[in-house]
């Protein structure tokens, strides 16, 4: 018997070894494990399996829902503040005529309980909004882009002065360029 596998082997070609077995464990078996695994974290991470973990029960799913809320429940009304109508000369630029912006905003309050806050920092708001307006030109109110930008820009600057007050939304009641 040992004769026929000495016939097998060519003279100077190294006889088989066991690393070789190793290699192919690695291959088939730890590589395309790691790949699993790797896919599995990877799906996680980015919320795509937050759909299966819900149905299995666990993960993300459970906080969802218990933080959703209650439909027999009435959610609050919404709370208005209304901010004084401002009047300001924008940024004419290189060459231009002075334009005026006028406008008149409210503010949706998170809470009813935040209006005195509001009270108290109106002038620190409008001095926020008087100042970033100013620098305004006419090109950055043009479209529903530029409006766009405005809210964004003014809600920062509200929730950054009346903190701790909350400011759900900035609402445009009038907007004149002239």
């Amino acid at each position: 018997m040992s004769e026929d596998y000495e016939d097998d082997v060519e003279e100077g070609a190294p006889a088989p070894s066991k690393s070789g077995g190793k290699k192919k464990l690695i291959v088939l078996v730890v590589l395309p494990l790691l790949l699993i695994v790797g896919a599995a974290a990877g799906a996680y991470f980015t919320g795509l399996a937050d759909p299966v973990l819900a149905m299995l029960g666990g993960g993300k799913g459970e906080t969802a829902a218990a933080s959703a809320p209650d439909p027999a429940k009435p959610l609050a009304p919404p709370v208005f503040y209304e901010l004084p109508e401002m009047l300001v000369n924008l940024n004419p630029g290189q060459g231009r005529r002075p334009s005026h912006l006028k406008i008149k905003v409210r503010l949706e309050l998170a809470a009813a309980t935040d209006t005195p806050k509001i009270e108290a920092m109106l002038p620190r708001i409008v001095d926020s909004f008087q100042v970033y307006l100013r620098e305004l030109r006419v090109e950055d109110l043009q479209g529903a882009a530029g409006m766009y930008r405005l809210r964004e820009e003014l809600m920062m600057r509200v929730n950054r002065v009346a903190a701790p007050a909350k400011i759900n939304d900035v609402l445009f009641q009038d907007v004149l360029v002239q």
